[in-house]
């Protein structure tokens, strides 16, 4: 009888850039522009690494499934985005909105686990050579893809189930572009904390970990690379990480800001930009950055492209 009067969110309101109305075509056609520039560059960075016999290794197996999950992720919030400021309207049901955030969750623990994979691919390359054709087979490259596209999916479904199964009574309304669970728990009723500490340990897990693996795997492949006697030697094995490290400072940079931060330097503004890099810069400049600075990939494209 106490609960009768009251009334439970049944969906929630995304603002996005509604407090840039005068802005609204022009954000249309940049975030469509960009979400094009993701599919036809990462698409066509897979076509190429699928078609070219001499980029059938290891890293470029792994640099093909990383862009399509690039794809993907974009996928989750790009397309919702550019409905929402078409229509001028940010409504969004619960379920789907709880679907988006697992989703999004899912495949960002999936990016951290694949950037893992390739700091070890490239680990390995380097500081063991003579070995890398038997451990890095076939076999443990598809095996490493499958784990690290499933590893997270059951702790994302939980942790989004455990988030969204709280008391919604309002206000609905989400300062975001897209369903973050740490935006949905400022508009939760009741105690957050123990969702909050869950959602912590979470992205600690997902996030944290892998990245001490790539902090790890680079300070040996560094520590390797200084004891090489050549110059040209030197400069060819810092060519093949420099890539990767690119795009995991642009990944891990903007995410570990964004959820790692103190709640007293919360803001919506600097929450929609740090939102923006980790799941839109990064995938827009993922074959940017992997075919200016690849000689193979760009020989490769060279025969598949007209000139």
């Amino acid at each position: 009888m106490e609960r009768s009067n009251v009334t439970f969110v049944v969906e929630f309101i995304l603002l996005g850039f509604s407090e840039l109305p005068k802005l609204q075509n022009l954000l249309f056609g940049i975030f469509l522009i960009i979400y094009i520039n993701i599919l036809i560059g990462n698409g066509l960075l897979i076509v190429i690494i699928k078609m070219n016999p001499t980029l059938q290794t290891p890293m470029y197996f792994f640099l093909g499934n990383f862009s399509f999950l690039e794809i993907c992720y974009s996928s989750v919030t790009l397309p919702r985005l550019l409905r929402d400021i078409w229509t001028q309207k940010g409504n969004i049901l619960f379920l789907s909105c709880a679907t988006q955030s697992c989703f999004l969750y899912i495949l960002g623990a999936a990016e951290c686990l694949f950037l893992a994979v390739m700091a070890y691919d490239r680990y390995v390359a380097i500081c063991k050579p003579l070995y890398y054709p038997l451990i890095m087979n076939h076999k443990i490259c598809v095996q490493l893809v499958i784990a690290s596209w499933i590893t997270g999916i059951p702790a994302q479904i939980g942790v989004t189930y455990y988030i969204f199964s709280l008391n919604f009574c309002g206000p609905n309304k989400l300062n975001h572009i897209f369903c973050d669970s740490s935006t949905v728990l400022e508009v939760a009723c009741g105690d957050t904390y123990k969702k909050e500490v869950s959602l912590l340990v979470n992205t600690f897990i997902f996030v944290m970990i892998p990245f001490l693996l790539i902090l790890i795997s680079y300070f040996t492949i560094i520590a390797t690379i200084l004891k090489l006697p050549s110059t040209s030697g030197k400069s060819k094995a810092f060519s093949t990480c420099s890539s990767h490290l690119m795009v995991v400072c642009l990944f891990y940079g903007s995410g570990t800001i964004t959820y790692f931060r103190s709640k007293s330097s919360h803001s919506g503004k600097s929450s929609k930009v740090l939102a923006l890099f980790y799941t839109i810069v990064t995938p827009v400049l993922n074959p940017i950055i992997y075919s200016l600075r690849n000689k193979d990939v760009i020989a490769a494209m060279r025969k598949l492209l007209p000139k």
